[in-house]
């Protein structure tokens, strides 16, 4: 059973958190990205995996890691006395309703039986992620660290792990998942 549901780091920036749990959603894309490897190879589909890693996503990867993004991080960096040289946020924000609507392309996949449908939908989420995760973990976070201070990212990482703990028993189930698909 999974410990924590990120590395604990005193001190670290607010965005280290943000990238811990990057690391898990990517475990999750790559099980993700080898069963659909398998069904493509003629394997039957394994629904009850697709059902759960669709819940993972929007469990995990969007209801609790975006949000961190969307509700905290992305409105401090547009508070008063914060300045970037650009402003990605608009383009992360695409990308995460992207993703929505990968995942809702996997949810009607899932309802119709259509297993080419749910690897097209499953594999553009996976490429989708993957990218996304890097500009974010190699330039927003950085960014934003630099805009924010030291002060403005602890305020900012006690805020993420009150949410941490509000979110711990559903996040808790992800976890059991996610180490699950990465052990396939």
């Amino acid at each position: 059973m999974p410990k924590t549901i990120v590395k604990e780091s005193v001190g670290a920036p607010a965005t280290a958190r943000l990238s811990e749990e990057h690391k898990l959603i990517l475990k999750v894309i790559a099980a993700l990205r080898a069963e659909c490897g398998r069904v493509e190879k003629g394997t039957p589909l394994d629904q009850a995996f697709f059902q759960k890693a669709v819940a993972f996503i929007k469990g995990y990867a969007d209801r609790f890691h975006h949000a961190k993004e969307e509700d905290l991080l992305f409105p401090e960096l547009s508070a008063p006395g914060v300045e970037m040289h650009c402003d990605p946020r608009q383009q992360m924000l695409h990308e995460h309703d992207l993703g929505r609507g990968f995942v809702r392309g996997m949810e009607a996949a899932l309802r119709e039986g259509n297993p080419a449908a749910l690897t097209e939908n499953a594999r553009g989420y996976c490429g989708l992620l993957e990218e996304h995760i890097y500009k974010e973990d190699n330039i927003l976070y950085p960014m934003a660290e630099d805009a924010l201070g030291p002060e403005r990212s602890a305020a900012l990482s006690e805020r993420f792990a009150a949410v941490d703990r509000e979110f711990a028993d559903i996040v808790k189930e992800h976890l059991t998942f996610a180490a699950a698909a990465s052990g396939r």
